[in-house]
C-alpha cells in the first residue's frame, strides 16, 4: 500500500479507507460480511470526479459552450480515461478480488479498474478532504487529458493548462495598445505570468490578440 500511496502523492490517515476502496464485491461476498465492497465509495467517487472536472472546465474554458463542456467532461471521466489512470497507478495489482473473479482475469477488467479509481478518489476525499482529491484528479486526469479533447487553436486554454501543472500560477492579459481607424483597428495584448511578461500578440479583436499572446507564451515556455 505504501507504494500506491507514493504514486497517489497522498498518505492516508485511515488506511482502512484505502483497503475498502480496493475491495471488489466478489471479495466482500466471499468474506461473508467481514469486508465491505468498494461500491459505496465508487458511488461517491463518481460524483466527486464529475464535480471537480466540471468545475475545472467551467473556470478554465470560459469560451466553451455548454454542449462542448459536457462532451469534454464526458470524455475525461469515461471508463477508458479511468482505465488509463488505473494502469498508470498499477491499481490492478492492489485489488482484493474473490477467487472466481481472480481466476477470470478481474485484475485487468476495465470496468473493475475504472470503478476502483473512483473508489480511491472517494477514499482520499473522506480521509483528506476535497483539496486532496482534487490534486490527484488534476495530476492524473486533467493535466494529462484535457489537451487531447480541446481544440488546438484555443491557445488561452492550452496556456492555462500548461501553467497549472504547478500550483499558485497566475495569468493576466493586458491590453497594451491599439492602432488604426475603427473599421480596421488592431489591438495589442501582453500576457503576464505571476507579474512577468511571457508573451505578446496582436489581432483585429481583443480576443484574437489574447489568443496570439497565449500562443507566443506557450512557445516561450516550451509547452
Amino acid at each position: 500500500m505504501n507504494t500506491l500511496e507514493e504514486k497517489l502523492g497522498y498518505q492516508f490517515q485511515d488506511p482502512s479507507l484505502l483497503e475498502n476502496a480496493l475491495t471488489h464485491s466478489s471479495c466482500a461476498n466471499e468474506s461473508r460480511g467481514k469486508l465491505q465492497s468498494n461500491e459505496r465509495l465508487e458511488f461517491l467517487g463518481d460524483s466527486i470526479l464529475g464535480m471537480v472536472v466540471a468545475d475545472h472546465l467551467f473556470r478554465t474554458c470560459p469560451d466553451l459552450p455548454e454542449g462542448e463542456l459536457t462532451r469534454t467532461r464526458a470524455a475525461l471521466v469515461c471508463e477508458e480515461s479511468l482505465v488509463e489512470v488505473a494502469q498508470e497507478l498499477d491499481l490492478g495489482s492492489y485489488l482484493r478480488l474473490g477467487k472466481g473473479e481472480e481466476a477470470g482475469g478481474g485484475r485487468s477488467r476495465p470496468s473493475i479498474q475504472a470503478d476502483a479509481v473512483e473508489a480511491v478518489l472517494a477514499a482520499v476525499y473522506l480521509d483528506g478532504g476535497i483539496g486532496s482529491a482534487r490534486k490527484i484528479i488534476r495530476r492524473y486526469i486533467l493535466t494529462r487529458e484535457v489537451e487531447r479533447y480541446q481544440s488546438p487553436k484555443d491557445y488561452k486554454t492550452a496556456l492555462q493548462e500548461l501553467v497549472q501543472r504547478e500550483s499558485g500560477q497566475v495569468l493576466k492579459y493586458r491590453l497594451t495598445g491599439s492602432e488604426g481607424p475603427d473599421h480596421n483597428k488592431r489591438f495589442f495584448v501582453e500576457v503576464d505570468l505571476n507579474g512577468s511578461p511571457v508573451g505578446a500578440g496582436s489581432g483585429r479583436s481583443k480576443k484574437e490578440a489574447e489568443q496570439m499572446a497565449a500562443k507566443a507564451a506557450i512557445e516561450k515556455l516550451g509547452g
